[in-house]
């Protein structure tokens, strides 16, 4: 009887967060109310015996994935009331996507039969006995080993385009320039100095700075020519 309260407790929680993710609409609310949703269906692991499912649950995805997905909505500086001006224009496309899994979800669970209650059946003496996360590593990593690697190589696309639509060119920027840093020879940067006893660096003059100022191994923005940059560096820019 608790089992089955606490079921629906968890089943009822994880459903209304799951709306208020896709509901929501400060983006920092949709993330929590994930976590919150993460933390129902850890609950729900358990329930069924699931225990390790349970908790690589709450450590990956709420310790990191979640988390990782609160601070990058918190860093970025999206405009979301931008980002909602298309929402009458795609309106159409994003019922026919609803429409299209409601009638999935009804054709699944139009054919889903219950199995009668089966009486559970001891082991034998002498077999081995295995915990559940050595049953499912035996599945993932034998049966389902190519299907597990080729999600990692999803995961590693969608990561990957994530990068690349975050990546935001600035034309004021400064990057390194490798090549650039691989020609520098040391005496264009490194000067040797004799101190005498108790002198330090404002006796000598002050910090030196390299003579085709610290912008010599960089890229330069576009718009700005090289000089501009190591005009900055020479007054302190």
């Amino acid at each position: 009887m608790i089992t089955q309260i606490a079921f629906y407790l968890f089943a009822t929680v994880l459903v209304l967060a799951g709306a208020m993710v896709v509901s929501a609409r400060n983006p920092v609310h949709a993330v929590l109310f994930l976590i919150l949703a993460f933390f129902n269906a850890a609950g729900l692991f358990l329930i069924a015996g699931a225990e390790f499912l349970a908790m690589i649950l709450v450590i990956v995805y709420v310790g990191a994935v979640a988390v990782l997905f609160l601070f990058v909505v918190m860093m970025l500086d999206v405009n979301f009331n931008q980002l909602r001006e298309g929402l009458q224009r795609y309106a159409p496309v994003g019922a026919a996507v609803g429409v299209a899994l409601l009638a999935e979800l009804v054709f699944t669970i139009g054919r889903w039969h219950l199995i009668p209650a089966t009486v559970a059946v001891a082991p034998e003496p002498g077999a081995p006995v295995i915990s559940n996360t050595e049953a499912l590593g035996r599945v993932i990593y034998t049966d389902y080993i190519l299907l597990f690697q080729a999600c990692g190589l999803v995961l590693l696309v969608a990561m990957i385009g994530a990068i690349v639509l975050t990546l935001r060119e600035r034309p004021s920027a400064r990057r390194q320039d490798v090549t650039l840093q691989h020609q520098r020879q040391p005496a264009d940067t490194l000067q040797m100095m004799t101190l005498g006893l108790g002198d330090g660096v404002a006796d000598s003059g002050g910090f030196i700075r390299p003579p085709a100022g610290y912008g010599a191994v960089a890229s330069h923005g576009k718009g700005r020519a090289p000089e501009d940059h190591q005009a900055d560096f020479h007054h302190g820019a």
